[in-house]
Parts: C-alpha cells; sequence; structure tokens
C-alpha cells in the first residue's frame, strides 16, 4: 500500500469513527437540549445565568484546577480498583411490592439511589435504575452483582415518578421506556421534562418546575427543592436543573437529598419544613476533589442533623462504583460518624421493606 493510500484508509476509518459516534450521541438515550416554550421558561428562571444553571452558591465541580472531568475519568480507568466492587453477590432481600398492605407508610431501597416508596395510599419510584450499567455503553459502570434485583416488571402502577436530575445513574432511558405504561405523574426539575417529552411521554403527565416549587397530587405534596451538584448528559453543562424533593402527606415528611454537596441549604429546608421523619441521604461516590458537588460521609451525617431527621437511610451506594474509595467504606463511615446524632440510622438490604416512621426496626449490617 502506497502513503497516499494509506493515508486515505486511514482518514476513512477516522470518518467512519466520528461518524459513528456522532449517530451514537444522537440516540434517544442521550436526550435532546430543552427548547421553545421549555427554553424560554428555564432563561426566566433565578438560578439559570449566562446561559447554565448555577447553585444557590457558586461552586467548582473539581476542586483542583489543573484537572477536569475527562482527566479525572482516565485516571480513574487507570488506577487499580479491585476494593471497588465487592468479592461476592450483594444480599438483598425482594419484596413483592404489590402485595405490600396499601394503607402503610413503607419503602424499598433498590440499590443506589432508586427507592419505592407508598404514602398515604400513593405509590411513588424515585431515580430508578434497573439496567445493568450506570451509564450510556455497557462496560461502564457495571451494577455490582447481586444488586440489580428489581425490573418494571415488578413494578405496581405508579402515581408518581420522580427524578432528581439528568446523570446516567438516576435517569436511565431504557428503564422509564419500560415503565412508561405504569406511570401516572412525572416530577421533575426544570428542563429535565424536555427528555420524557422526546421519549413519547404525554405532556400532560408532566409537573416541571424550579426550586421551592410545589407540585399537590391528591393529597401528596411534592416539594422541589434545592441542591448542590451539576447536570448533562453529554458534553453541554448544566443545561437542565437538578433537585432535593420534600414528600408531604398529612402524617409524613420525607426528604430526598438527590446528589449534592454540603451547603447552607440542609439547615434551611430543616428550618423550613420542621424537621423530617425520614431523610433519604447521598453517600458514597465521593471524594475530596469534588466534595463540593457530592457529600463526604460527615457531611452526610451533618446534613441529617441540620434537617432535622428522626430516621436516615443512605444512598448512592451499594450498586456502582463510581469512585475510587472501597465499596465498603461509605457504610463504616456513615455508621462511625452518626454515633451519638440525634436520628436513627435504617440499614436495609436492597429490598429489605421499612416501615416509615416506626422505630426500633432491626436491620443488619449486611455489607460486613
Amino acid at each position: 500500500m502506497d502513503r497516499r493510500s494509506f493515508i486515505l484508509g486511514g482518514l476513512g476509518a477516522l470518518g467512519l469513527v466520528v461518524g459513528g459516534g456522532a449517530l451514537f450521541v444522537n440516540t434517544p438515550k442521550f436526550g435532546r437540549l430543552p427548547r421553545g416554550d421549555r427554553l424560554e421558561r428555564i432563561k426566566a428562571s433565578p438560578h439559570f445565568i449566562n446561559g447554565r444553571f448555577e447553585c444557590l452558591e457558586p461552586v467548582e465541580v473539581l476542586a483542583d484546577p489543573k484537572e477536569n472531568r475527562i482527566i479525572t475519568t482516565v485516571k480513574f480507568f487507570l488506577q487499580d480498583k479491585s476494593a471497588l466492587f465487592p468479592a461476592q453477590s450483594i444480599p438483598s432481600s425482594k419484596t413483592d411490592l404489590r402485595a405490600l398492605d396499601p394503607s402503610e407508610d413503607a419503602l424499598v431501597w433498590m440499590g443506589h439511589s432508586t427507592f419505592y416508596m407508598q404514602l398515604n395510599g400513593k405509590k411513588i419510584l424515585i431515580d430508578p435504575v434497573f439496567s445493568s450499567y450506570g451509564s450510556p455503553v455497557f462496560f461502564v459502570n457495571k451494577a455490582f452483582p447481586g444488586s440489580n434485583i428489581y425490573t418494571a416488571d415488578d413494578i405496581p402502577e405508579l402515581d408518581v415518578l420522580a427524578i432528581t436530575h439528568d446523570h446516567w445513574d438516576h435517569l436511565d432511558y431504557a428503564t422509564v421506556v419500560d415503565l412508561k405504561p405504569k406511570i401516572k405523574n412525572i416530577v421533575v426539575p426544570l428542563g429535565v421534562g424536555e427528555y420524557f417529552e422526546q421519549w413519547n411521554f404525554d405532556h400532560a403527565q408532566l409537573h416541571e418546575e424550579d426550586w421551592d416549587s410545589t407540585v399537590e397530587l391528591d393529597g401528596l405534596r411534592i416539594h422541589i427543592l434545592p441542591s448542590q451538584h451539576f447536570s448533562g448528559r453529554f458534553l453541554t453543562t448544566n443545561p437542565t436543573l437538578w433537585c432535593a424533593f420534600a414528600f408531604e402527606t398529612p402524617s409524613k415528611k420525607i426528604f430526598v437529598s438527590g446528589d449534592g454537596g454540603y451547603g447552607k441549604h440542609f439547615k434551611a429546608i430543616g428550618q423550613k419544613f420542621g424537621g423530617f421523619d425520614l431523610a433519604l441521604m447521598e453517600n458514597g461516590q465521593y471524594n475530596i476533589r469534588w466534595h463540593a458537588i457530592h457529600l463526604l460521609p460527615e457531611e452526610t451525617a451533618q446534613a441529617a442533623v441540620d434537617l432535622g431527621a428522626r430516621q436516615v437511610i443512605t444512598s448512592h451506594n451499594g450498586k456502582f462504583a463510581l469512585a475510587m474509595h472501597p465499596w465498603q467504606e461509605p457504610f463504616l463511615e456513615m455508621t462511625k460518624h452518626s454515633q451519638g446524632k440525634n436520628y436513627e440510622r435504617l440499614t436495609p438490604m436492597i429490598g429489605e421493606k421499612v416501615l416509615i416512621g416506626q422505630s426500633g426496626q432491626q436491620f443488619e449490617h449486611w455489607w460486613e
């Protein structure tokens, strides 16, 4: 092969790779950016500044200015990750969700940040990821063995699907499409509704609001609250909003942190709602270099105190390895930092039923 043919062949191969990549990132699972009336509504938000959403207090995603997300990702793949994954299957106790007493206020953790809740007779699913990976490709962020015990077929008819933000480990295309026939209402922060409309959900199902807004659904109040995080499913940063939730009924108040770093907003939320019966708190996939947008375990414990939580369950752990800490570390550290705190820490296995607000329930330290 002469030099000219070699170069032309190389350019052709490069063209195929680039073209294939362009087609791949334009598949529906990546989602499209907000447009039209939705974009105009986003532009009117006080949190949308210079073409992107910002936290209440400006923060850097990475504390080290010499690094960027690409360098950090490359380092992650090159380092020894043996301790990041369990040596055997994660233990679980699969609750039959359809068999739950509908009069009970109950909760089931499904691994990582996915929760199923019954509140005041309403059936709620939060950040469901039932795929075997938390990314757009099958070889990145693979679920731990034994952690992925639920599928869309196990989920009953849903009154509410709630999504905290658009990252792949919280908003999974395959999962929500499989759940589509079962979903009555979808509650999301600003901009996230664009994905659902692209995926052929009905606009009338969407309740899409800014921070400090409330959605009322027949005896259930869902408050969309600030968190200190970021968004984006590919190269565009912060095109949609991220949030925490408070679910409120006449008898219960549940806080869901979503992802996000420590800040004054936790105490403000705790004071606003007068505390919570249960807080579902992020605790995992942290690193000192990005702790502005993910809680360290000691910050998780302090945030629960700030919120006035009476019971605490941690999440963002037990399913995916997205950071360089050993997989058990979040559980061990939270055990240490919860000592002497004025909340009851609950440690259900994946799939194990929790009765919300009932004290004295016994759960094992299953990660040991």
